[in-house]
């Protein structure tokens, strides 16, 4: 019985781990073509529908978009991917 518990206790501290690994994440990334005052909106729109992707604040002025995302469900890559395919090329800022 106690080596039932032990292991049941074992499995929990396991999935918990698991769990607190996910972690909400924020970058921002230096966006390219922003020259109109649609572009603000289509680079937010483009992240918008990524999937993990919580909150996004883009900045014309310095041609930036913060991004709050879920690390579990998205990445980097697919970040820039959106903004690239939208015709706004990006990369992650230091």
């Amino acid at each position: 019985m106690t080596r039932i518990l032990a292991l049941m206790s074992f499995a929990a501290m396991v999935l918990a781990g698991a769990a607190a690994s996910a972690a909400e994440r924020t970058v921002t990334l230096a966006v390219d073509n922003m020259y109109c005052e649609a572009c603000p909106y289509i680079v937010k729109e483009s992240l918008a529908r990524v999937p993990g992707v919580q909150t996004v604040v883009v900045s014309s002025q310095q041609k930036s978009a913060t991004v709050t995302y879920d690390d579990q469900k998205t990445t980097l890559d697919a970040l820039t991917s959106a903004t690239t395919q939208a015709g706004y090329p990006s990369r992650v800022m230091p």
